[in-house]
């Protein structure tokens, strides 16, 4: 026997009671995206305790702003964007100042044609949570949402070049974490 949960923001009662605060119909909206947002919050923090610390904060968030979620909107971007910027949030507050150098940094390789589907999602998520957060937070923004450098650095507090300088760290860790698993061949 199989059980769908129907998609909440098709309902326009469940919006409106979460506009309400209506405990059922956030209840609703909770269950229905924490799966699919527990992975969004899991790729920012560095094991799944501090992700759930993340998507709780959010949650109080989206339901405390819910009279700001336009119905004719898209609500699981909105509510992605809501976890990206409480991780975001959450770097800020845990930031060590520290210089980087990219004296030392490996030169980019190229690696062999389909060395990245050896390695499963797990394993790769492992390794993006085992890098500092400051990498770890450039990595996601850059490489998984899209921002640019100058959007990241905005967000962050940190220079372009910083950004760009982290990006080629966190790659280079990655590599070498997956190298060191068999996964990544130079």
């Amino acid at each position: 026997m199989s059980i769908t949960i129907a998609n909440p923001y098709t309902n326009a009662k469940v919006i409106e009671a979460c506009r309400a605060k209506e405990r059922w119909a956030q209840k609703e909206i909770y269950e229905y995206y924490y799966p699919k947002m527990f992975g969004t919050s899991l790729r920012y923090s560095k094991n799944r305790d501090g992700a759930q610390d993340i998507l709780h904060e959010s949650f109080i968030k989206v339901f405390n702003n819910f009279q700001d979620f336009k119905p004719d909107s898209n609500l699981e971007a909105w509510i992605r964007r809501i976890v990206i910027n409480t991780a975001i949030d959450h770097f800020r507050r845990n930031k060590v100042r520290r210089t980087e150098d990219l004296n030392g940094v490996p030169p980019i390789r190229t690696p062999q044609p389909g060395a990245e589907s050896q390695a499963t999602e797990r394993e790769i998520l492992v390794c993006i949570q085992a890098l500092s957060p400051q990498l770890r937070t450039v990595f996601n923004l850059y490489v998984m949402e899209g921002y640019s450098h100058k959007e990241v650095a905005q967000l962050l507090g940190i220079k372009a070049s910083t950004s760009r300088s982290s990006l080629v760290k966190a790659r280079a860790q990655l590599r070498e974490m997956l190298a060191k698993k068999g996964i990544y061949h130079e």
